[in-house]
């Protein structure tokens, strides 16, 4: 009996071997030497050898710091304004260069501003460019997953109703998931041109010509929200399919004792289908969230980043400064920075929508 086991053991060990082979190879062995390099200042192609830097390259991604600026006052005790009315503040390159009194703030930019009372609170960061990057991706998974969720919920409802056609609907609706992401992009990108683009048309003849042209990708108000969109289009058919069946798997019977007890539909879906859905809900709440941290084909073929790296995001700058820049040990250290954030949010939604006890 022993020896069966072994044999059978060693049987699937020679089947999963090539898959966990690969998985090594590709997956395990990259992030080791991704983790490893982040320590360094590794460049894609240069004559001399990589130096160990320890937390440098964290440091100066995730470097922030906060000032307070007091207006200016005269003699008087007065606050100095200009022309405008507005009052005056020190310059914050007297806090970042080289102050013997600010060494944290050395070196760092404003990030972004507001006013308490009369003082000034700016926000200082040594990489910007990365900290919109987080920001944008940040936008972008609030935004994305609840969106898209929802809708795929709603579609997956209409397409489970016994009526003519349902499967034509249901593979229209699930035909933008098999389209490459790069033609999707750049089928949106025609759609979302200033001057002939289909949206703007559309805009125009239901206002009758009043409102006028926008440019949805090169205006930095509307460029992430435009992608946002036509991401929620892309990728909403793959996630109704999965709504689609766990609704499926739920026992008839339920809503036939729901029926007999004479349940409205918003009954029948709070108290059976959406209990009946609640491990479905937990697998598409993960795997949107981890599609929408991985933005990056969309922005790469819409915009680049820009503009005013409005549509900066967290894998385009790995990939931007990793290869582009040639910069290793950069892209190294946000693709660990990146790991670290998917998982904390995951585990964050697995302890929210957790069994209950």
């Amino acid at each position: 009996m022993a020896s069966k086991f072994t044999i059978s053991n060693r049987a699937g060990w020679l089947m999963a071997g090539p898959v966990v082979l690969l998985l090594l190879v590709f997956t395990v062995l990259p992030f080791v030497l991704a983790f490893i390099y982040s320590f360094t200042d590794q460049r894609l192609v240069s004559p001399n050898a990589p130096r160990f830097v320890g937390l440098a390259n964290y440091q100066q991604l995730l470097g922030v710091g906060m000032l307070t600026l007091e207006p200016e006052r005269g003699p008087d005790g007065t606050i100095k304004r200009n022309d405008a009315g507005d009052a005056t503040y020190p310059s914050i390159r007297s806090f970042t260069r080289a102050n013997p009194d600010y060494p944290h703030l050395t070196g760092m930019r404003e990030w972004f501003s507001f006013q308490l009372g009369d003082n000034r609170i700016v926000a200082l960061a040594r990489d910007i460019v990365f900290m919109k990057a987080i920001g944008n991706t940040l936008i972008f998974v609030l935004f994305a997953a609840p969106l898209q969720s929802a809708l795929a919920l709603v579609l997956a409802l209409l397409v489970n109703q016994r009526l003519p056609g349902m499967t034509i609907f249901r593979a229209i609706y699930f035909m933008p998931v098999v389209v490459s992401i790069v033609v999707v992009s750049l089928l949106w990108q025609f759609i979302y041109a200033p001057d002939s683009g289909l949206l703007n048309n559309l805009l125009k003849w239901l206002s009758l010509g009043t409102l006028p042209a926008i440019n949805w990708l090169g205006n930095p108000a509307t460029a992430l929200g435009s992608i946002i969109g036509m991401s929620i289009w892309q990728g909403v058919g793959f996630h109704m399919v999965i709504w689609l069946a766990g609704i499926q798997t739920i026992n008839p019977v339920l809503y036939e004792a729901a029926a007999i007890e004479g349940a409205n539909r918003r009954q029948v879906f709070c108290h059976v289908t959406w209990p009946g859905l609640r491990n479905t809900a937990v697998l598409i709440l993960i795997v949107i969230t981890m599609q929408a941290f991985s933005l990056f084909s969309q922005v790469n073929v819409m915009t680049a980043g820009g503009p005013l790296d409005s549509t900066q995001t967290i894998m385009f700058q790995a990939v931007e400064r990793g290869f582009a820049r040639q910069d290793i040990a950069s892209g190294a250290t946000i693709s660990v920075i990146f790991f670290a954030m998917v998982l904390c949010v995951s585990l964050f939604q697995r302890h929210l929508t957790r069994q209950k006890v």
